[in-house]
């Protein structure tokens, strides 16, 4: 892992991380193109960190909207407050459920095996991206169809809204190319809530998502390290938080000129954009990579 090669998916990430097209896939297929392995342990924590990069640009360009929507008075800030425990409650629940299923399932008799082993297969980010696509699609489409009814929505998610984003949230987590912002954003499109707060009430869920994430795989990277993984976990750890302040610089550029493309009533062209995506992935699984 070099330092162009921190660089460049770093860049990725950060370009990525605002649209709903899930930047861990792109990340993945990156350093797949790259020649790295993305279910290694250094892999995964950079990835992590350059979540938490762009994570950090995001709070500091989101931080005037959540002040006045969620700190405008205490009854608001209560209220966010729960949503978020609740949905992040569910998120938990069904997320780690979901990746004891698949490890006691698709890695039955594999020694040693863990979700991230996942995240190296091609074959099955295509399809997440394509699912992905297909909401993100389906949710588009009916804002454009339902536009003067959604403009008029103004409230953050019900406690029962927020238990069901949460819900698909944990879906994602032991996917890449299930676009978690794509899918929690469509969700709540869906169930009724106006784009513009399903998307303040999805980053702030990921604000929350993001520690634990990282915690996950530094422990794992120190397991690694321990049974003679060959990476050192201060040099990796170094280079991931270079990536991570990387991420951080190329997320605010790419805000700057993204966000307001995005409330164009264009949410669908996300959706096609993934269901193309996945048919290149597929592609390129089909020649080797």
């Amino acid at each position: 892992m070099t330092f162009l090669n921190i660089v460049i998916l770093a860049i990725v990430q950060g370009l990525a991380e605002l649209l709903p097209v899930s930047s861990s896939a792109h990340v993945v297929v990156a350093e797949k193109l790259l020649g790295l392995d993305p279910s290694s342990p250094p892999m995964t924590l950079l990835l992590v960190m350059l979540h938490t990069g762009t994570m950090f640009a995001v709070i500091v360009y989101f931080w005037q909207t959540w002040r006045r929507t969620y700190f405008h008075s205490f009854a608001d800030f209560k209220r966010i407050v729960v949503a978020v425990i609740v949905a992040t409650a569910v998120t938990g629940v069904i997320g780690l459920g979901a990746m004891q299923v698949i490890e006691r399932t698709v890695f039955a008799g594999v020694p040693h095996a863990e979700i991230e082993d996942l995240f190296g297969h091609l074959e099955f980010i295509a399809p997440a991206l394509a699912v992905a696509g297909a909401l993100i699609l389906v949710a588009g489409l009916l804002e454009r169809r339902h536009a003067a009814r959604a403009a008029a929505q103004a409230s953050d998610p019900t406690l029962a809204q927020s238990a069901v984003i949460g819900a698909v949230q944990g879906i994602c987590l032991p996917f890449r190319g299930f676009s978690r912002s794509g899918a929690t954003i469509s969700t709540g499109m869906l169930l009724g809530v106006a784009k513009a707060r399903a998307e303040t009430f999805s980053f702030a869920l990921a604000v929350v998502l993001t520690p634990p994430v990282v915690a996950r795989e530094a422990l794992r990277l120190a397991k690694a390290a321990r049974e003679g993984g060959g990476a050192s976990l201060a040099g990796v750890t170094g280079l991931s938080l270079l990536g991570a302040v990387v991420a951080f610089l190329a997320g605010l550029v790419a805000l700057k000129w993204l966000s307001g493309w995005l409330e164009h009533g264009r949410w669908y062209l996300f959706g096609i954009y993934c269901l193309v995506a996945a048919g290149v992935v597929f592609y390129l699984h089909g020649i080797g990579y």
